[in-house]
């Protein structure tokens, strides 16, 4: 039997929103209006408010030919309040928007939400409002995050200093394998649609890609042990682009030595299979959502009881550039070869 289908036009907007958000019930006290008015009222009782915004387009961001909208919901949350905690900032509220065209049923979109709500639970945040529309074609999502921090406790990228070490939690790569095995079972249906998909056990990469989490025990972490990165971002684009970004918003040079590098035995194994270099996946795959952050060296005697976090490098002045040394002792610069999504 066929799945019972719903369509939101039988809901109408209003009825629509109604439904999506007929279960919510309110995590944090600076949330005192959510949704249900014109706008959502937040008080954060003299801490200071981080805001950050991603727009995800379907064919650009994700793919819906294998990613589950349960997922995709999940997914849509994480990449933005990875964003908040990349301010050393915890995330507390977010809107969210979208818009889907007829081809869409009531029935999927409950599971996009599934996943929305999932993330939201998991990490303590509040879906306090957001607007749906329609779409020509394809499903646009639009995710605003809100977040509080301690005054003045905000980490920028544009703060590092000579001599800070370069630290990543996590590691690096995953992702982009996982997108190289669901991109070659895509091609395989394509072509031959009655081939079943093999994708070879490799749960751990492809989940990287599709389920990625928020590395909020890091910053918890960093507040128990009393470190204060001195820069920070999270890596969406890939570590080298992102090593950049901090690079030049500091006026600094950096050098990042390839044997430190955060890699998985399943990334590495993945990327030999693919006949790619596990380093370029760890320097140039993106969507890892891990930390990329500097501390000085007086705090490094405090990583040791992490092992999710690797020091990888150390910042230089500006005029020594930007280069990672390699297993044999080689140089090379440091290029940014991350995803560039205005290049699509």
């Amino acid at each position: 039997m066929s799945e019972p289908r719903t369509e939101l036009s039988s809901l109408g907007e209003f009825g629509l929103i109604e439904h999506l958000t007929r279960n919510i019930e309110l995590q944090n006290a600076s949330s005192i209006l959510g949704v249900g008015d014109d706008a959502a009222v937040i008080d954060h009782f003299g801490k200071q408010t981080v805001v950050s915004t991603d727009l995800l387009l379907e064919g650009i961001h994700f793919d819906l030919a294998y990613t589950p909208l349960k997922h995709l919901g999940y997914k849509s949350v994480i990449v933005n309040i990875s964003d908040i905690y990349a301010m050393n900032a915890t995330p507390t509220q977010i809107v969210i928007s979208i818009g889907l065209s007829n081809r869409f049923s009531l029935e999927s979109l409950d599971e996009f939400y599934e996943g929305v709500y999932a993330a939201c639970e998991k990490y303590g945040v509040d879906l306090v409002g957001g607007d749906t529309t329609s779409s020509q074609k394809g499903f646009i999502i639009s995710v605003t995050a809100i977040g509080e921090v301690a005054p003045d406790k905000f980490v920028k990228r544009s703060t590092a200093k000579k001599g800070d070490l370069i630290c990543v939690s996590g590691d690096l790569g995953g992702a982009y394998v996982g997108l190289l095995y669901l991109e070659r079972e895509k091609r395989i249906f394509m072509e031959s649609p009655g081939v079943q998909p093999d994708l070879e056990n490799q749960t751990y990469v492809i989940g990287r890609l599709l389920k990625p989490e928020a590395r909020k025990d890091i910053i918890e972490f960093l507040a128990q042990a009393e470190i204060q990165p001195s820069a920070m971002m999270d890596i969406s684009d890939g570590l080298s682009s992102e090593i950049l970004h901090i690079c030049k918003d500091s006026g600094l040079g950096c050098r990042l030595y390839e044997e430190k590098l955060p890699v998985s035995e399943e990334m590495r194994m993945a990327a030999f299979k693919f006949e790619i270099d596990p380093t370029a996946c760890a320097l140039s795959g993106g969507e890892d959502y891990e930390l990329l952050f500097t501390i000085s060296q007086e705090e490094h005697d405090k990583l040791v009881l992490n092992e999710q976090i690797s020091v990888i490098g150390y910042m230089t002045d500006a005029d020594q550039g930007s280069a990672i040394i390699t297993k044999g002792g080689g140089q090379h610069p440091i290029t940014a070869q991350g995803w560039n999504h205005l290049a699509q």
